[in-house]
């Protein structure tokens, strides 16, 4: 994915076309141009993330001894889809102009969801979830980029750290 090794204003139209395997002429029957093509990769990604966060949200029947696996599929899903989507997280999430916009739209997907969480008695009440959602979206893109990318960690092994972490800290 010649955005996410050359990132948007390095890339050549040539470059693209060559690692797809179509004519220049085929590229411009779907896309207007660069532009176009780097948009059309950074919404899709935008929209399967915000999937997924929606997803995770608890539902309101959760038994306490299900807490933290229920926690960390949530989570797992959103590695997964850094770890199949690599090259278009990257861009998604972390090259283009829109990265910090998508990270404060999953960081207040995040917080309704702890807060509407809260309120149905998994978590206390007395806690800044924006802070909370805040620090999430940081751990998952540092670790997604340090772990994940890195193949030190998988999916499972990310989910179940920060699932652990958020929910007990470091207390022994």
């Amino acid at each position: 994915m010649q955005f996410a090794i050359h990132g948007f204003h390095k890339t050549k139209i040539s470059e693209i076309v060559k690692e797809a395997n179509v004519t220049q002429p085929t590229f411009y029957l779907y896309f207007k141009s660069k532009e176009a093509v780097f948009q059309e990769l950074v919404d899709v990604f935008k929209e399967k993330l915000y999937h997924h966060v929606a997803q995770s949200k608890l539902p309101a029947d959760v038994a306490e001894e299900g807490l933290m696996e229920r926690i960390a599929y949530g989570l797992r899903a959103v590695f997964e889809l850094f770890q199949q989507n690599e090259e278009v997280a990257r861009i998604g999430f972390v090259v283009s102009e829109e990265a910090t916009t998508i990270k404060a739209q999953m960081t207040a997907q995040i917080e309704s969801n702890l807060t509407e969480e809260a309120r149905l008695g998994y978590f206390h009440t007395n806690v800044d979830f924006s802070l909370v959602a805040a620090a999430m979206v940081g751990a998952i893109e540092y670790l997604a980029i340090t772990k994940l990318w890195t193949g030190s960690h998988t999916p499972d092994e990310l989910a179940e750290e920060i699932t652990q972490l958020f929910l007990h800290g470091l207390k022994i």
